[in-house]
């Protein structure tokens, strides 16, 4: 779409073009359009644009902005403040437009504009205030907002235009705080919190005090408590941390001690809800991000030891202990709960016979050979995690495969490093084989990540005779551990679910908990296979159609029936496109 004195369109999701072109070539020189034009021709490009709401609005807040340059009479600001006295007789558009015109006039304002223009804009928007206040000219609250702050409307703003609109004569700074004061009582009347909040700390007024964090606390708007308080200050925000943890909220008490330092005045608070939140990360298996939030304190790590010690984790008791030169910490007390508060699979339950680890070429061809002759396998990958927002996620470190008896981990780092062509091989054997049913647990998220780790392999571009075992229940809950406990009996241990998994060679408590992750998937299908074979019998358990949810073919979703025609594949099979 462009504003450039071409045709516009708002293009289809699909990449046609549909809906009403509008020339708009009066945009490219806005010397001599007005701002109820402007407005209106606006208006046409959203209301015959054929994308979504949000995608429109982003599209339309880029070329208002790049308008802006375009010279609007008799200034870019003074300007968008005329469009904001005319945009309520839009009705449905009005608030959009608002926030469309104000966010694109901020962005513009980064560059600057002459003083003259912004001086006589914010006269403008100090009047439009006094309409709006006034009631005069409907606008939302959070409009009136924006508008404030970026045309930066102080008080003194306000005043000079009571005494030019005659409503203030004498020209008394204190009338024109009297006047916000009312407004901004009102809003605390119909409980607009935020609102009153942000007038009080953009005006500086501070007459308020903790009667009415109370107030906002009883209406439970945290957000605005949070604001007020950080607003007034130190004494304040202490009132603040005291009532979250007497209305049992320490989440919200723990949040106002950490941004503000206020540790050494709530140390017991704080102790407290550091230990709940390490304990949630633990559960979680996020060992490192839990490491990293200790900062170090010798108090807060040996908790995460104890922690360790209680999920059955011995090497990260070692390695926190080496790492930090822990000692003593036996005496430490324990934390009350435990990670371990149900049963956990073990995997000499599963009648295994061996795990077998692969990382060089004889061992992957045997591997192959074997589960070429199998009838349904278990598929699992594993990848150490990123904790680094924004950056790109790591390599799909290893491929489990699980036969009845034996579990292959093959190591798709080094054998992709060494023998892509033959890894390449090997895996389309097995992944493309139409006479293998491949058992995963929410294995679309291993599809993406395998297709973003080897996207050169055409082993990872589509797979047969899949069965992801997440959608043959309805509801799942507790991921595959949930789904063991509630099939087998017991849960699986996530505990080693984020660590490592490139170092080398990898520990048998990884080795274990790799293969558990692929072999439990063989004995939850036997259930599943098994519940489907009963008749109906009264008081029996409910038959399982687990055959509906078998994907014959599942590949990528630029990959149309007639390519997979094209490849040899049945368009009459089930396509699933993830």
């Amino acid at each position: 779409m462009g504003l450039d004195g071409k045709f516009v369109e708002l293009q289809h999701e699909d990449g046609t073009h549909q809906g009403r072109a509008i020339c708009l070539h009066a945009y490219s020189d806005l010397s001599c359009v007005s701002p109820v034009v402007f407005l209106y021709l606006l208006k046409e490009c959203y209301a015959y644009g054929t994308c979504k709401a949000t995608k429109k609005f982003r599209a339309l807040q880029q070329q208002v902005h790049q308008v802006l340059y375009n010279s609007p009479q008799p200034g870019p600001a003074v300007f968008v403040a005329h469009c904001l006295y005319v945009l309520p007789i839009l009705e449905e558009y009005s608030e959009g437009f608002s926030h469309l015109v104000i966010s694109a006039l901020r962005r513009f304002l980064k560059v600057g504009t002459t003083s003259e223009d912004l001086l006589e804009a914010k006269s403008l928007a100090a009047r439009l205030f006094l309409f709006i206040v006034g009631g005069s000219i409907i606008h939302d609250e959070r409009v009136l907002i924006k508008m404030l702050e970026v045309f930066e409307i102080s008080m003194i703003n306000i005043e000079n235009s009571m005494c030019n609109a005659e409503l203030n004569s004498s020209g008394s700074l204190e009338l024109a705080r009297t006047f916000v004061d009312k407004y901004i009582f009102k809003l605390i009347e119909s409980e607009s919190y935020m609102t009153a909040v942000t007038l009080l700390e953009h005006f500086s007024i501070r007459q308020s005090g903790e009667s009415f964090l109370m107030k906002i606390m009883q209406n439970k708007d945290y957000r605005a408590a949070d604001k007020w308080a950080t607003f007034m200050g130190k004494p304040m925000l202490c009132v603040l941390v005291q009532e979250y943890s007497e209305r049992k909220l320490p989440k919200h008490a723990y949040d106002i001690i950490k941004k503000n330092n206020l540790r050494k005045e709530f140390p017991e608070i704080y102790h407290k809800c550091k230990e709940s939140s390490l304990k949630k990360l633990a559960e979680k298996g996020c060992w490192d991000v839990a490491e990293a939030k200790t900062n170090g304190d010798k108090q807060f790590l040996e908790y995460l030891v104890y922690l360790a010690m209680e999920a059955g984790y011995p090497e990260k008791v070692d390695e926190l202990c080496d790492r930090y030169s822990l000692e003593g910490f036996i005496n430490f007390k324990e934390p009350e709960t435990s990670l371990t508060q149900n049963r956990y699979l073990q995997l000499n339950e599963l009648d295994l016979e061996d795990i077998i680890w692969v990382d060089e070429v004889n061992g992957l061809r045997s591997a192959t050979c074997h589960i070429e002759e199998c009838k349904v396998v278990g598929i699992d990958c594993e990848w150490k995690p990123n904790y680094e927002k924004g950056s790109k996620p790591n390599k799909v470190s290893i491929m489990q495969i699980a036969s009845e008896k034996m579990v292959f981990i093959i190591d798709l780092i080094k054998l992709f490093e060494d023998v892509p062509d033959i890894l390449d091989n090997c895996l389309t054997r097995i992944l493309h084989a139409p006479r293998i049913l491949k058992l995963g647990y929410n294995f679309q998220c291993d599809v993406n990540q395998l297709a973003h780790s080897y996207g050169e392999l055409m082993c990872f571009k589509h797979y047969e005779m899949l069965l992801d075992i997440q959608n043959v229940f309805k509801e799942p809950r507790g991921g595959l551990s949930g789904l063991a406990m509630k099939i087998l009996g017991a849960g699986l241990n996530k505990t080693r679910r984020n660590s490592n998994w490139e170092q080398r060679p990898l520990t048998r408590n990884q080795l274990e908990y790799a293969a558990l992750d692929a072999a439990v998937l063989i004995h939850i299908f036997r259930h599943v296979r098994s519940t489907s074979q009963i008749a109906s019998v009264p008081e029996g358990p409910a038959k399982i159609e687990w055959k509906s949810h078998i994907a014959s073919y599942v590949g990528n979703p630029k990959k149309t029936k007639k390519e997979a025609k094209d490849a040899g594949i049945d368009v009459h099979s089930r396509l699933v496109y993830f």
